[in-house]
């Protein structure tokens, strides 16, 4: 038996299924996690399976509790997922954010965050209601600042992060975006 909590929608581009998350996630998810790759998002060498499995449930636990979250991307030349990404507002968030993380280091440098996170924005906007988004990015994450740079976005030295250490960077609003 699957469970079922809610509706997630999926999304598509011309190279990736966006979907809810689900447990077989996990077999990529864990290691990830558990790597120093995921120092930026709470993970770490330093952390273990049970950890691992909680990132998962809050993940999933999203969905249901703001009615959106983060889809993970699955390629359609695949079946492995490569990461999770998406729209996200956890208690305590100043504001939404549109976050990004690819769990794949051999998926990584292929266009898939920056095609999926285009898609995920638009959804954001014109789905979800949004005018505008943020994402808070560690002033270390030279890929992550890269990703927000090309897609348009820009520092917002007025706005504050969940971390002190983190930059935020505005995307460009709805009305640039679906215009």
């Amino acid at each position: 038996m699957t469970p079922h909590v809610v509706d997630v929608p999926v999304l598509e581009t011309e190279r990736l299924i966006l979907r809810a998350p689900q447990a077989s996630d996990f077999d990529v998810l864990a290691p990830f996690v558990m790597s120093d790759r995921a120092n930026f998002i709470g993970g770490g060498v330093d952390k273990d399976i049970s950890h691992a499995w909680r990132i998962l449930a809050i993940l999933t636990g999203h969905w249901p509790l703001r009615g959106y979250g983060v889809f993970v991307l699955v390629p359609k030349d695949g079946d492995a997922p490569i990461g999770s990404m998406g729209p996200w507002y956890p208690e305590g968030w100043p504001e939404p954010e549109l976050s990004w993380t690819i769990w794949d280091a051999n998926a990584e440098g292929k266009g898939y965050a920056f095609e999926a996170m285009v898609e995920i924005r638009r959804y954001a906007y014109a789905v979800l209601g949004w005018e505008t988004a943020v994402s808070y990015i560690d002033a270390a994450n030279a890929r992550s600042i890269a990703l927000a740079e090309r897609m348009g976005c820009v520092i917002d030295a007025d706005a504050n992060g969940p971390d002190p250490d983190d930059v935020v960077y505005r995307h460009p609003s709805a009305s640039e975006v679906l215009a």
